[in-house]
């Protein structure tokens, strides 16, 4: 059973972060769907299979066996989250179509991700929700809140992971973590397009300390759009105006999470060896994801940094692969694909969902 290759569906598959994790894993990808132009294109130069669009044209029927789905879907609001009606409580969003999928095709184990604030998404309704509409769908439900400096990255960035299983519970703890955190110095490139700051268009701070995140702050920039009217002497880090682009971090830490919504890169970073402050480079954004240096980029700058940010940690997704593979797959002593689509699944496995 240890040998066997099993497949995986790639939903919202981005740039491939998900791919590249479960192959590593020794999974086949059998297929994948991404609505995202931009992002269909870099996974077809890197995978060489380009990705299907749009999830509500595709054809269910026709996708083909799968053992493992994977979706790192948007989180959309639930028109009336919180009365346990299954997964009819999500009609009319994307969580819906995928939910249409597992009940079609009844794949063995469901791993989806998304943003830290789903914990908290209409006061814990919607992951509520979600998992409940996985329980009437006959699965065992788990989730855990992962951080990427756990998995042998320089980056303090955590993501919901919830994993469903037909079979048995998942323990989310027994997946295997890396130590010590790597510091970000460890990952920076020796030769590239580097652009310093100049020094008067930053201020450090003094006693910097490393925080419980890995973390360490150290400046901000002063330039004179930032506003600093009611700012107290040496706090004006603190000030509203003060966010994460005008921060500044020591490569003796962690980087803070890399979003989606700074297109123009402006992640600084303190060099102690240099005395110097520059930008992070856009491969070292990718190397601090778990991205290969052999990577093909998209030829925007602007969508390079978007797309990074919406994208999953690699050694993250690996090491959730190989636990899967463990506690769920090569155990199992019987997953026969035609039991497990002509048979009904009656009611929730489970007798209740923590409320958060």
């Amino acid at each position: 059973m240890g040998d066997r290759v099993y497949k995986f569906l790639d939903l919202f598959a981005g740039i491939g972060g998900f791919r590249f994790g479960f192959e590593k894993a020794g999974f086949q990808c059998v297929f994948s769907s991404e609505i995202n132009t931009a992002c269909q294109r870099v996974y077809a130069d890197n995978f060489g299979d380009f990705p299907s669009g749009d999830i509500n044209q595709i054809e269910i029927n026709s996708l083909p066996d799968f053992n493992v789905l994977t979706a790192g879907f948007p989180c959309q609001p639930f028109s009336i989250c919180g009365k346990r009606r299954g997964f009819e409580d999500t009609r009319g969003t994307l969580f819906f179509r995928i939910c249409e999928i597992i009940a079609i095709k009844k794949p063995s184990v469901i791993v989806l991700e998304n943003v830290k604030f789903l914990l908290h998404h209409d006061q814990g309704k919607t992951l509520e929700t979600i998992l409940y509409s996985l329980e009437d769908l006959g699965y065992f439900c788990s989730y855990a809140l992962l951080n990427a400096k756990d998995f042998g990255l320089p980056q303090n960035r955590e993501r919901v992971v919830i994993v469903a299983s037909l079979n048995r519970q998942f323990n989310l703890n027994l997946i295997r973590k890396i130590y010590p955190t790597p510091k970000l110095q460890d990952f920076l490139s020796k030769d590239d397009n580097f652009e310093y700051l100049p020094k008067e268009e930053y201020t450090l701070i003094d006693n910097a300390k490393q925080q419980e995140s890995g973390l360490i702050f150290v400046g901000y920039r002063t330039n004179k759009s930032i506003w600093k009217k009611g700012v107290n002497p040496n706090t004006e880090h603190l000030s509203r105006v003060h966010r994460q682009p005008n921060r500044i971090y020591s490569v003796l830490g962690v980087h803070p999470t890399i979003p989606s919504q700074e297109t123009s890169g402006r992640f600084f970073i303190y060099l102690p060896n240099e005395n110097a402050v520059r930008k992070l480079t856009i491969n070292e954004c990718y190397r601090i994801m778990g991205f290969p240096d052999h990577f093909k980029l998209h030829s925007n700058l602007s969508e390079c940094y978007k797309q990074i940010g919406n994208s999953v940690c690699i050694p993250l997704i690996y090491n959730l692969a190989v636990s899967i593979k463990e506690q769920l797959l090569d155990n199992i002593t019987l997953i026969d694909n035609t039991y497990l689509k002509t048979s009904k699944i009656t009611k929730p496995k489970q007798l209740s969902i923590p409320i958060l």
